[in-house]
């Protein structure tokens, strides 16, 4: 049955990899996720997900891809492809740290700014320091993204890597190479702020993915794999077609500005 279904799906689904693209979006989300497939050997593979906001606020799955793992050369073709297909402008994209990443979309879209996911930093941070310091060290950086200007946040940052520099003297430094990329949200509308600043609406969709996935197991083929990720990506643009993602409505004039 499921194989039926695949089958019935796949133009569709090949319409869906070559439909033309809008010309805009104010912010693109990357993300990839792992899901099982088996090829020679059972294995899960990175689905390469790109999810858009439009400066009209709504939102859209604008591609997907599978590849065996994740990595930057994919990434660059994906970015390619949607270039190629009419997405010219684009503001701001928010990913976490592929190695590679700022320089792949600075080659595809040279105009568009960058924010680096903070909740995938955090998360970073909290892998590398003692379980006994999580919770502070989680605390006082969520504080980077509540302030009410980059000034303020910048100062929050750097409080930040004054307390904990003496313990954690390596993570300080990472975050100090990445910092040009941390605190870009706050140069666009309060409104939007809290959907700009990490790729948590991605992973939303990630996770509805791997819930539906749950049941299969894995998957037969890569063809079967496309067509279930395709039926989600179709049905999640259905469902928010119409509507406007939260906050940016109030601001949609500004955010046709940044594109004039």
């Amino acid at each position: 049955q499921v194989s039926n279904i695949s089958k019935q799906m796949l133009p569709k689904v090949e319409a869906y990899h070559k439909r033309k693209l809008s010309d805009k979006f104010f912010c693109v989300y990357l993300d990839a996720t792992y899901l099982p497939l088996r090829r020679e050997t059972f294995e899960r593979e990175a689905v390469y997900i790109a999810i858009g906001i439009k400066p009209n606020g709504h939102k859209e799955v604008i591609d997907y891809c599978i590849a065996p793992s994740e990595n930057i050369e994919v990434w660059t073709e994906m970015l390619q492809n949607m270039e190629s297909r009419g997405l010219k402008q684009v503001e701001l994209f928010l990913s976490d740290g592929v190695v590679g990443m700022k320089t792949a979309l600075a080659r595809t879209y040279p105009k568009a700014h960058f924010q680096r996911c903070l909740v995938h930093v955090m998360r970073n941070i909290c892998a590398k320091v003692r379980v006994d310091d999580r919770e502070k060290i989680m605390n006082e950086f969520k504080q980077i993204h509540q302030q009410t200007s980059q000034k303020e946040a910048a100062a929050v940052l750097h409080k930040f890597y004054a307390r904990w520099n003496k313990a954690y003297s390596n993570v300080i430094k990472g975050l100090k190479e990445i910092e040009p990329d941390l605190l870009v949200f706050y140069n666009y509308p309060k409104q939007i702020r809290a959907s700009i600043y990490s790729t948590n609406m991605i992973e939303s969709f990630n996770n509805v993915i791997k819930r539906k996935a749950k049941p299969k197991a894995e998957f037969p083929t890569e063809q079967s794999l496309d067509a279930f990720i395709g039926i989600q990506a179709m049905s999640y643009n259905d469902r928010y077609f119409n509507r406007i993602h939260k906050g940016f409505g109030q601001v949609q004039d500004t955010l046709e500005s940044y594109f004039e």
